[in-house]
């Protein structure tokens, strides 16, 4: 079943003012709204770092306490081509190229992910339903609560004790095990529960071409060329790590103590989409030009939900625009100072939602 949610889009007046306004500047700076020399620099750098650490890893072989330090390394790699190359190529704004957007976008493929599945769940749901119970999926967390309608539990008691643990498990649970439940669900069911779609026989077969490579790549030949305990040893260190990375950035932007979390039984949200997604979503270190750069600008969150087609180079820019309509129309505009002020907001939520 298609959501039934619906927004109060009638009076429309910041939404139609903030989009007029980004138009504007975009216009009078003369620049395109997608990726630029910045962006193409960055995306050639990580995938040279991810060359260049694989080649380390697999056929040269250092000591095993610089093989660590490496994997460390390799898993930061993995969630900064996520946050910089695929994301901003999933939904569209990498380049003004579709065909460029589409193979860059595979880049999920290549980390063992799947871009059609990522799609549906992030582009569709997530940001269209943003912290609403039963709609957004990025809240639906195992062995957590993260919003105030879903049951509680005993052993939520101490989620902000093995949070971190879970958010370690994330990436390859995703990529082992939640890819092939929702291949083989949507094959016997159509995946109806949530939303219908078709899955076409192209993405089928890159499906499985692109985990057999996927496999082949980061299994097959480091278990020949370093030993199947040290590939294991390997693939825990660069998974826990990637799935901490990306797990952390995503809950800051949402599960904070700033952000609203709405009724899924409500037929219709009071406020407009452009207002909503500003009520459920936070920024964070927005002035450190280093986090920036490494998490694909999504420390501006609010801009990224606001105008997911524009790329996450021009994000500081809009900033300025998106904080200066807010404040025209009184509303509020959630951002904390430092990366330690949300990652302690989110523990903060954690902990409030193990309890009531």
């Amino acid at each position: 079943m298609r959501s039934t949610v619906k927004f109060n889009n009638i009076n429309s007046l910041f939404s139609k003012t903030l989009k007029q306004n980004i138009n504007d500047y975009f216009q009078s700076t003369i620049q395109k709204k997608t990726g630029n020399r910045k962006l193409f620099i960055k995306a050639s750098i990580l995938l040279l770092s991810f060359i260049t650490l694989y080649t380390l890893l697999v056929f040269i072989q250092p000591h095993w306490s610089i093989s660590i330090i490496l994997c460390i390394l390799f898993g930061v790699n993995f969630a900064a081509i996520g946050f910089n190359i695929m994301h901003d190529a999933g939904h569209n704004s990498f380049s003004e190229n579709k065909k460029v957007n589409s193979i860059m976008s595979y880049s999920l493929n290549l980390l063992g992910g799947n871009i059609f599945f990522w799609k549906l769940k992030h582009n569709i749901a997530h940001h269209t339903y943003t912290n609403i119970d039963g709609e957004d999926p990025d809240i639906e967390v195992n062995f957590m609560r993260l919003h105030h309608e879903q049951k509680l539990k005993k052993h939520h008691k101490y989620q902000h004790l093995y949070f971190i643990f879970l958010y370690g498990l994330s990436y390859l649970a995703w990529i082992f095990y939640q890819d092939y439940e929702k291949y083989f669900k949507q094959k016997k069911s159509g995946l109806r529960n949530k939303f219908d779609f078709e899955f076409p026989l192209k993405e089928k077969l890159i499906f499985w071409i692109s985990k057999i490579l996927h496999a082949f790549i980061f299994i097959v030949v480091p278990i020949l060329m370093v030993g199947w305990i040290q590939t294991i040893v390997g693939i825990l260190i660069v998974g826990a790590v990637c799935g901490i990375c990306l797990a952390i950035v995503f809950q800051l932007a949402h599960v904070v103590e700033e952000t609203e979390f709405k009724s899924s039984n409500l037929d219709k949200i009071e406020e407009e989409w452009m207002i909503h997604q500003i009520q459920s979503t936070a920024n964070f270190s927005t002035n450190n030009r280093f986090l920036t750069w490494l998490l694909g600008g999504l420390n501006f969150q609010v801009e990224h939900h606001l105008f997911p087609k524009i790329s996450h180079i021009h994000y500081p820019e809009i900033n300025k625009i998106v904080r200066e309509t807010c404040q025209k129309y009184n509303i509020k505009y959630n951002e904390f100072g430092t990366f330690w002020m949300a990652f302690s907001s989110h523990v903060k939520v954690i902990k409030q939602m193990s309890v009531a």
